[in-house]
């Protein structure tokens, strides 16, 4: 728990360094011209296909009716854009770790590597490509079980645990693999989560918590639903700051633990074996020199 506590307090002293800074620009300007490429050509249809299923719905048509009785009828108008927003929030959010994985994480491992760990060798257990196939793949299954999980949203607790968890499970899996790719070998990251499996997959619960503070947006953009334009960049550029400082968070910690590791195999690989619980064993007697008198006592210090 100790080096995970110093890793956090390291991640959030480098998150203000002008380099992460400037690195963060370029995924949060990729996603806002996604964000409203997409919404542009298909905001409008979407929130009219979720306004048609509403009015197919008999029990959605009650409660609206019920609104409309109790004089708030106008949140009528705001339900479609707001279902329409919460189910981009898990693309959003996903995509967000993507570029962050992909464009931010290797030069923010490197600047770690380079101010902390200047020494430490690097056995390039992993590729880009490979850590690229990885974070497609962990997302894809990360994807599947949140499509999966949906209909438990509409439980009240289960909402404030499913995503989270799951965003932390893919936090887990895509940062580790990234953090250890340059430095460690693929032996090496394998021991490596194997020991810290607990507390990487704590990190990552973290992490996911973290990441679905910015839904929170959602509960102003219900009222003030013309915002939703200024709200979605917001919301983009707090995923992103998000997942760069787990991004960071990981690479402290990852790198601090493989340097412990190889310090505590040191003495294995270069032969030595040492028992703590081993009697020590005399040194022998000096022999007596050829020709000496074997009966004369001991020279003391002044004998010629």
């Amino acid at each position: 728990m100790r080096l995970m506590f110093d890793a956090f307090w390291r991640a959030v002293i480098y998150c203000v360094h002008p380099r992460v800074v400037g690195l963060s620009l370029l995924p949060l300007i990729l996603m806002v011209l996604l964000s409203f490429a997409l919404g542009y050509f298909f905001w409008e249809p979407a929130v009219n296909g979720v306004a048609i299923w509403f009015e197919s719905v008999e029990l959605l048509q009650a409660f609206l009716s019920w609104l409309e009785r109790i004089g708030l009828g106008s949140l009528r108008t705001v339900f479609a854009p707001l279902v329409v927003l919460a189910l981009a929030t898990p693309a959003i959010v996903l995509l967000c770790l993507l570029l962050v994985s992909v464009f931010m994480t290797p030069a923010m491992v490197e600047l770690v590597g380079q101010r902390r760990f200047p020494l430490l060798k690097r056995l390039h257990g992993g590729s880009w490509w490979g850590s690229l196939a990885w974070s497609l793949a962990s997302t894809l299954l990360a994807f599947v079980a949140l499509v999966i999980s949906m209909p438990l949203w509409l439980v009240p607790p289960l909402v404030l645990v499913l995503p989270p968890l799951i965003w932390g499970w893919l936090t887990y899996r895509v940062f580790a693999f990234d953090s250890l790719a340059d430095h460690a070998s693929a032996d090496e990251r394998h021991e490596l989560v194997r020991r810290h499996r607990g507390t990487l997959l704590v990190m990552g619960v973290l992490s996911g918590y973290l990441g679905a503070a910015p839904s929170l947006l959602w509960a102003s953009g219900a009222m003030f639903i013309a915002l939703a334009p200024l709200l979605v960049p917001i919301a983009i550029w707090v995923y992103t700051l998000v997942f760069a400082f787990a991004s960071l968070w990981f690479a402290h910690f990852c790198l601090a633990a493989l340097q412990a590791m190889r310090a505590s195999q040191a003495p294995a690989a270069s032969g030595e074996v040492v028992d703590v619980n081993a009697t020590p064993v005399p040194s022998p007697a000096p022999q007596a020199l050829p020709g000496a008198d074997s009966s004369a006592g001991p020279a003391g210090p002044n004998t010629p």
